[in-house]
């Protein structure tokens, strides 16, 4: 039991040596769906091409083919031979005598049966070649990753948090997702998401999810140590990304500082908070609520200050402003740091999202 437990750990931090074709289950990329009947359609179309080009190949070399009573190939015969010699394997009434026509048999005629036949059955066969389109996928998924967004943990706080993020325009093509279970990582490539099953705490599962070319990582782990772990193993692996965590209790936030997340939401105590207000001022969580959904209303967004809007004060704006980012630190509006606006500042500001009306909130 030891012995295969290393070996099985072994193999899993040598994730991004495995070929392609092993890591087949491990990651996932969507595939793009179509209806069966422009499947059926495509399938066709191969079968046709197939026959066309064994037709056009047996016309060309016509004169090496006698059939039966030695006469001589017409374009009738041509397609009669090529049609027997794809779907099944020949009569015999026609046949070819040179050694150049079955020199090409042997090349193309008998290839292109092989190829007709696995489009007529390709449905039953579709099983057995699944894990080949899956190793081209993601061999170019790998290839071509960049500037995506890694999230660790698809629980509730990832999956909202993927929600938001979707809301917010943002493509399944750009996100992948990092999780143990089988099941969640289902539901997510279910809604597009590439999916890398395996713990996020071990560096080589971060690498196969892209996290050295990944723009942001989101930590939403159900554990703090887990949190703190897997910030640890992505800051090390990308010092650039931006990197957001959540945890449950508070105390643990310098934990995840030093680890080198950017950004920590402690989940306990904003939804503690939120009750708490909500006895005395419900109105007010609604409009929170209001701020955090991205589809309707109201949204808390950034974007950086026009040239017109230099060296004017961020309170006197069309938008509603509530801070300013300097320098990768936040000052709220009204600080005087920040009462005259710089070229490279950028704006937090309250836009009402599009195809939303002002009026009457959820109640």
């Amino acid at each position: 039991m030891p012995g295969r437990l290393r070996a099985r750990f072994s193999r899993s931090d040598q994730l991004t040596e495995q070929p392609d074709f092993a890591l087949v289950g491990v990651l996932r990329v969507p595939q793009e769906l179509s209806s069966p009947g422009i499947a059926i359609a495509r399938r066709i179309g191969y079968a046709l091409s197939a026959l066309l080009l064994a037709v056009l190949v047996v016309y060309l070399d016509r004169d090496g083919y006698r059939d039966v009573q030695d006469n001589e190939m017409s374009l009738l015969d041509c397609v009669y031979y090529a049609t027997v010699s794809l779907s099944t394997t020949g009569y015999g009434d026609i046949t070819p005598f040179t050694a150049e026509a079955r020199l090409i048999n042997i090349l193309l005629i008998t290839p292109l049966r092989v190829f007709f036949l696995i489009v007529l059955v390709g449905t039953t066969l579709s099983a057995l070649t699944e894990n080949s389109r899956q190793a081209f996928k993601i061999q170019r998924w790998r290839r071509r990753v960049r500037n995506h967004t890694v999230v660790i943990g698809y629980g509730t706080k990832g999956r909202t948090a993927v929600d938001a993020m979707l809301g917010d325009g943002i493509t399944p093509s750009e996100i992948v997702v990092v999780d143990t279970d089988p099941v969640v990582l289902e539901s997510a490539a279910g809604q597009g998401l590439v999916t890398v099953q395996g713990s996020a705490t071990k560096s080589d599962v971060l690498r196969l999810a892209g996290v050295q070319h990944a723009a942001a990582v989101i930590v939403a782990a159900n554990r703090d140590d887990t949190a703190v772990l897997v910030t640890l193993s992505a800051r090390e692996i990308a010092p650039r990304a931006k990197i957001v965590a959540a945890i449950r209790e508070s105390e643990n936030t310098h934990l995840l500082r030093q680890s080198g997340a950017d950004s920590v939401v402690i989940s306990s105590e904003t939804a503690g908070r939120l009750l708490g207000i909500a006895t005395t001022t419900p109105n007010v969580v609604e409009m929170i609520e209001d701020l955090l959904t991205p589809e309707a209303g109201f949204a808390i967004t950034e974007r950086d200050v026009d040239s017109s809007e230099v060296g004017g004060s961020p309170r006197h704006l069309k938008d509603l402003v509530l801070a300013v980012v300097r320098d990768g630190r936040m000052w709220r509006v009204g600080s005087p740091e920040v009462d005259a606006l710089e070229p490279d500042d950028k704006l937090l500001y309250i836009r009402l999202v599009p195809g939303s009306a002002p009026g009457a909130m959820r109640g």
